[in-house]
């Protein structure tokens, strides 16, 4: 599966989930922070740092360049600006495609990937928090679901992602996307 998928392309699908993402917290306020998310254990806030600090790996992945500024506390306006020097990074080719993690190689365009998975799906987390109607963009989100078992499999074996929540067969194919990664679309 992620074999058919050139750095390039795994770069589109990153840039496609950080517009849809950028597109839901682009109004969170900080009266929000404290809202409960789908994620049961965390609140709005909580969940921007997390997201903000796999921008920032993100970011060092694939060589952005640029800075977020240090003196920002709020959660949402670090995500904008990080979202934003990343936009950046993965709208040129990638300068390479290996990077090393631990010490270990990992094909680039499994990070983007992987990336783009978690970027869209904590999009949906910000969405359904403050009562967006923003579903993940159905084509994104069929995009994202064909290459999803290859991350989930080893995301939920880390325990990253809750267990996959059972949705209908004609569920549309965001909520499969999330149900997968344990968020109930209902």
């Amino acid at each position: 599966m992620i074999g058919d998928v050139t750095p390039t392309d795994a770069f589109g699908l990153l840039e496609r989930a950080i517009c849809y993402a950028l597109g839901t917290v682009q109004g969170v306020t900080s009266d929000q922070l404290p809202a409960r998310t789908p994620c049961p254990d965390w609140d709005l806030g909580t969940l921007l740092q997390h997201v903000n600090e796999s921008l920032g790996l993100l970011c060092a992945c694939v060589d952005a360049t640029g800075t977020c500024d240090a003196e920002v506390t709020d959660p949402a306006a670090v995500f904008r600006a990080r979202a934003a020097q990343l936009m950046g990074a993965v709208s040129r080719p990638p300068c390479r495609t290996v990077v090393f993690a631990a010490g270990y190689p990992l094909a680039i365009r499994m990070i983007a990937v992987t990336g783009a998975i978690e970027i869209a799906v904590h999009g949906w987390d910000v969405a359904r928090t403050t009562r967006q109607d923003r579903p993940i963009p159905a084509g994104l989100a069929h995009d994202l679901l064909w290459l999803c078992p290859v991350v989930a499999a080893d995301a939920q074996h880390h325990r990253l992602f809750a267990p996959p929540i059972p949705v209908p067969a004609d569920a549309e194919v965001g909520d499969r996307l999330v149900a997968l990664l344990g968020r109930d679309p209902a």
